[in-house]
């Protein structure tokens, strides 16, 4: 009961995060760079941290944990700061290809490396259970369908429509940057891996652990997309876009939504996985498990946006099959275990 308690906290956050860029459409007369960094601000600053508080008992501080293993806090901070790239490139992913197949195809290669490469960095290899295997080619299976599923789509829209869906399609493009996007994405786990004795131990509940790791990875990351974003508004001139007195409310409004319904994908890992700890393949395929569950909750965002919409039967059968092949994943492990 436990593990089915742990998939579907997992999920829920998965289905936050899917939902996180409906919010972005509500804010006015903002620049990308603009809106980005200040929906960064809680969604890798504000609601981390809030997070972390509550692994942090009573007479105890942040400060103190991160001083007393400077090298794991620092490493988990250099690899949220790759992961900082990755984010950067999946917008553009999503700009390009969509939010379905855009996070799909990033999502889907963060699934695979980061669960992978994960317990390779950290020197334990043999976390990567057969069965773990198996979840991580069922759940890569899954997303090759899905980019079939693009494919199609792709071959068959008139650029007019291709347009009128995703105004700035680019199928080419959007793969490239897509799976950058996936690679370095995978360095979030990587940093949890790291980070993940940054805790109190026995004095900090279990769903709570991986939280202060969390908070660090995304510093990390809120650097990476700091810079870049600074460096856009001046490129841009588009630093007036802070000035813009009567828009702040509505806009921050919104990027505060879409930071706190962002965040809860890790809020809910740590949560989940909580509950898996009687089940080892499932706690080294919980990234997995999460980036399979965003790609399916993206994708239904995708109809439901209608980016498919004037796609053959075929070619939405196709997409659905490729769906139920990642649901079926998440479950692999501890069916073959």
């Amino acid at each position: 009961m436990d593990i089915i308690i742990g998939l579907l906290i997992i999920a829920v956050g998965a289905f936050c995060q899917s939902s996180s860029y409906t919010p972005i459409n509500k804010i006015r007369d903002w620049s990308w760079e603009t809106y980005w960094l200040i929906q960064g601000i809680f969604a890798w600053l504000v609601f981390p941290f809030l997070g972390a508080l509550l692994a942090v008992p009573e007479g105890e501080s942040l400060f103190s944990l991160y001083a007393s293993a400077p090298k794991e806090s620092l490493l988990t901070i250099f690899f949220g700061i790759l992961w900082g790239i990755g984010g950067l490139t999946f917008g553009l992913s999503m700009r390009y290809l969509g939010v379905a197949l855009g996070q799909s195809l990033a999502l889907g290669t963060c699934a695979g490396l980061g669960t992978i490469l994960t317990p390779l960095f950290l020197g334990r290899p043999g976390d990567l259970t057969a069965s773990v295997i198996a979840g991580v080619i069922v759940t890569l299976a899954g997303i090759a369908v899905i980019g079939v599923a693009g494919h199609m789509k792709s071959s068959t829209l008139s650029d007019e429509e291709k347009k009128k869906a995703v105004k700035d399609f680019n199928f080419t493009k959007g793969v490239a940057v897509a799976l950058l996007a996936g690679f370095m994405s995978a360095c979030f786990n990587i940093g949890l891996g790291f980070g993940a004795d940054l805790n109190f131990g026995d004095r900090t509940d279990a769903i709570f652990r991986s939280l202060p790791a969390t908070f660090l990875v995304t510093v990390g990351g809120f650097l990476t997309n700091a810079v870049y974003c600074l460096y856009q508004n001046a490129r841009n001139r588009t630093f007036s876009d802070y000035g813009k007195g009567s828009l702040w409310l509505n806009n921050i409004v919104f990027c505060a939504l879409a930071g706190l319904l962002w965040y809860s994908q890790f809020f809910g890992l740590s949560l989940g996985k909580g509950f898996l700890t009687d089940s080892p393949a499932l706690m080294t395929f919980s990234w997995c498990i999460l980036m399979a569950l965003n790609v399916t909750f993206s994708n239904v965002w995708g109809i439901i946006l209608k980016e498919w919409k004037g796609c053959s039967r075929k070619t939405v059968s196709v997409l659905i099959a490729g769906i139920i092949i990642l649901i079926i994943s998440s479950f692999l492990p501890e069916l073959l275990k």
